[in-house]
């Protein structure tokens, strides 16, 4: 630490004066200068590079736990313990979560109610055979927009999404039809969602019905009995929503798109999924099968 001191300070006081406060010769001083670098301090300076690299690949998205799945997967043998030392000597820090509140669910009508037959069992054995639907909001300076997605609980992938700045069916029907076209889910499917007017009205009903979907809503009140889309929007709003200041509805729906299409269903790193995207998920599982 005193060489480092002198290292630092020599440009702006004698190096004599400097080894002698410090009680160090000039002689040591010059030795520890040609001194080669340990090789733990090497492998820490190129892990940091690592490091870097994909912590702002993720749009600093990344903490410590998947930045080491990163690593890994290049074939960088460390810990996390490791990596997190070397993101805090770095300032690297992962975007924190802000909270927000709006309420998107209207149980008071007359619709017909399905009863709870997820019972929480959020992990199938193959894909398209449970989805999950919610819906969430995101500001803009033009107003509020609104966002529903169909999760296969599978793989968490978002197999259908769909984004207007009105809460009503058309927007969760949307993305339901969305799901439908690229999956071409068999009959039996189970469909899960909230009590709210949009999934229970007779519009809805019917494309559950023509695709042969088995329906199933949470209780009254109960956000736990939908808590993997629960956990999406909360990852969508820590990683994208709360860090940008989106001027119009089209900008809002851009990002999300990226986000969504573009980073989260091909590269983000799940833990549930052993630290594997939902597309490199659902490959994987093809390819054992």
């Amino acid at each position: 630490m005193r060489f480092l001191f002198i290292k630092a300070e020599r440009a702006n006081h004698p190096l004599a004066s400097l080894c002698r406060v410090l009680n160090v010769s000039r002689q040591g001083f010059y030795a520890w200068l040609r001194r080669k670098p340990c090789r733990r301090l090497c492998r820490d300076r190129a892990l940091s590079q690592q490091i870097r690299r994909s912590f702002y690949e993720s749009e600093r998205r990344y903490g410590a736990p998947r930045i080491h799945r990163d690593l890994q997967a290049e074939g960088a043998a460390t810990s996390q313990k490791r990596v997190a030392r070397l993101m805090r000597e770095q300032g690297l820090v992962a975007r924190p979560r802000r909270r927000r509140f709006i309420r998107t669910t209207d149980s008071r009508h007359g619709h017909p109610i399905a009863p709870n037959r997820l019972a929480r069992n959020f992990l199938p054995e193959g894909p398209n055979e449970r989805w999950a639907t919610d819906i969430t909001y995101i500001p803009t300076r033009q107003g509020w927009i609104f966002l529903a997605v169909v999760l296969d609980l599978f793989s968490r992938k978002a197999v259908g999404w769909s984004m207007q700045p009105y809460l009503d069916r058309r927007l969760v029907v949307a993305a339901l039809e969305m799901a439908i076209k690229t999956r071409r889910p068999a009959p039996g499917l189970i469909h899960h969602s909230d009590r709210g007017t949009q999934y229970a009205c007779a519009e809805y009903r019917q494309v559950l019905a023509d695709a042969e979907m088995i329906a199933s809503m949470s209780r009254k009140g109960d956000c736990w009995d939908n808590a993997v889309v629960e956990s999406f929007f909360s990852t969508l709003k820590q990683e994208l929503v709360d860090h940008r200041d989106f001027a119009t509805h089209q900008e809002a729906k851009a990002a999300v798109f990226e986000y969504v299409e573009g980073f989260y269903n091909r590269r983000r790193r799940h833990s549930t999924l052993g630290y594997l995207s939902p597309i490199e998920y659902e490959e994987q599982q093809t390819a054992r099968n």
